[in-house]
């Protein structure tokens, strides 16, 4: 979890996590996602803690999600600040957030990145360009509406279960059924 708004897209995501008895979450969040946290959501660091399995110090760039021997199906940065989005795309693994992305790639594994910045500039345009061509997802939580959202939960919701089944985590939810 990074600074950018959103931070109810990381909460719902630990939250959905959870009712996976087969996956393990491992959280990590900046010092300006603690902010957003508190800002927009009232919560603090512990509350936030308390729904991953394993919590990581954002410095720690020698903990174990930090190498390629750490077997993970992917990596979702959610929400995704424009500046973890530049570091990652420059190769800048200067904490354990882009570190451990970058180690992602570098194993070929799947790393979704929720951006939350509106509108791009040309410089996000780029960076979204390079760590696409890298392998990396670019996932914009954009709403949808076709199956008529009741509140903004269920539209976070369905972003969410989204960005989950791009690191092949299968959650029940809306899904387009046709016309």
């Amino acid at each position: 979890m990074t600074g950018a708004t959103g931070a109810l897209y990381a909460v719902r995501t630990l939250k959905m996590l959870r009712t996976q008895k087969e996956v393990e979450s491992h959280l990590i969040v900046s010092p300006a996602g603690i902010l957003n946290l508190q800002h927009e959501l009232n919560l603090q660091r512990a509350d936030l803690s308390e729904l991953a399995d394993v919590v990581h110090n954002f410095k720690d760039v020698g903990a174990a999600v930090a190498s390629g021997s750490f077997k993970t199906h992917g990596m979702v940065i959610v929400p995704c600040s424009m500046r973890t989005l530049a570091a990652v795309a420059h190769g800048l693994a200067d904490n354990l957030i882009t570190r451990a992305a970058d180690v992602v790639l570098k194993e070929r594994r799947r790393l979704v990145m929720v951006v939350r910045e509106t509108p791009f500039n040309l410089a996000h345009l780029r960076n979204m360009t390079a760590v696409t061509e890298m392998g990396a997802v670019v996932f914009p939580p954009l709403p949808a509406f076709y199956f008529q959202p009741q509140n903004i939960t269920e539209l976070v919701d369905h972003s969410v279960v989204r960005i989950l089944e791009h690191v092949g985590v299968e959650i029940d939810g809306p899904s387009w059924q046709g016309l």
